[in-house]
């Protein structure tokens, strides 16, 4: 499956069905800690990555040119070591990402500006939202290298899929299987509703379709 087909498919499936597809699989992929700051909304993507590190103030760097790189439909995640004392995303990028047609924004610390980024319809998950600007406290150190997003390793070009429960993360060696079992698991789970719905007890069901057994890797 190409890329393009990968992420169509992974649009279709929600953070907590590609978790149960990782854990039957026994591989690393949620992140921890996370969450939207601007809504309900969800959106997957290739990750464009960048890594903040301390100000150098002998020979300052960057702190967001890089956006102009950025390709319409790539998710921005940002490693700033879980730092929230100051911010590395604001107002003016989440405006500009949103005319570009980025899909949204994962960082690892905080934003600001945040109703500046709800009001251009711009998603964003951090650790929280904060106000102090990281002007003169941090700067770029790298773009398109391997970051820490909540305890995951991301490397660029990575899928990264976000909805209203979290961020998962899905290497592209392994996405495909991920993505493929996660479709099966919620197949079945759909059968479980039906038959539920249709007056058959929970209890019933989930025996029926071995609803104990999904996240479980027979091979294992």
């Amino acid at each position: 499956m190409n890329i393009e087909n990968l992420l169509i498919e992974a649009k279709k499936l929600s953070t907590p069905e590609l978790s149960d597809a990782l854990d039957y699989f026994s591989l690393p992929g949620v992140v921890y800690e996370l969450k939207s700051v601007t809504g309900n909304r969800s959106f997957a993507g290739r990750a464009w990555t960048v890594r903040y590190i301390p100000v150098d103030h002998n020979n300052p760097g960057s702190v967001g040119d890089y956006i102009d790189q950025v390709q319409s439909d790539d998710v921005v995640v940002i490693d700033n070591a879980g730092r929230t004392d100051c911010t590395v995303w604001g107002g003016i990028l989440s405006q500009v990402a949103s005319k570009k047609g980025i899909a949204g924004t994962v960082i690892n610390g905080v934003s600001r500006d945040t109703t500046v980024a709800i009001d251009a319809g711009y998603p964003i998950f951090a650790l929280s939202h904060f106000m102090r600007t990281g002007k003169d406290r941090v700067q770029v150190a790298e773009i398109c290298g391997a970051v820490n997003l909540g305890g995951t390793l991301v490397n660029h070009g990575d899928i990264i899929v976000a909805d209203t429960d979290g961020v998962v993360v899905l290497e592209l060696s392994i996405a495909e299987k991920v993505i493929n079992r996660a479709r099966e698991m919620k197949e079945i789970e759909d059968e479980i509703v039906k038959d539920a719905l249709d007056g058959m007890s929970i209890k019933e069901a989930r025996e029926k379709h071995n609803y104990h057994l999904l996240q479980r890797n027979p091979t294992k």
